[in-house]
């Protein structure tokens, strides 16, 4: 089985967050690991559903909760494409 870059990448983005955060992103981290510059761009994007990856409520907690695992893969993904861009550009 061959490892694509993005896949390891994305294990690599994972185990980080996971190790800094746990495996479950919210408040302020979630912003900042998903890009958002303010607190108000992140609540924007929640209400119009342009968030890049699946996010979550969670009985009983406040906030919204998403997966490191998604948030690396998205990442990655992302990463991917700006490097398709500049090579084809």
């Amino acid at each position: 089985m061959t490892t694509q870059p993005s896949d390891t990448l994305a294990g690599v983005l994972e185990e980080e967050l996971t190790l800094r955060y746990g495996p479950l992103l919210s408040g302020e981290a979630l912003r900042q690991v998903l890009g958002y510059t303010s607190s108000e761009a992140f609540r924007q994007a929640l209400s119009r559903k342009t968030m890049p990856i699946p996010v979550f409520s969670i009985p009983n907690r406040r906030g919204k909760f998403a997966l490191a695992k998604d948030a690396a893969c998205w990442l990655a993904s992302q990463r991917e494409a700006a490097a398709k861009k500049m090579t084809r550009g």
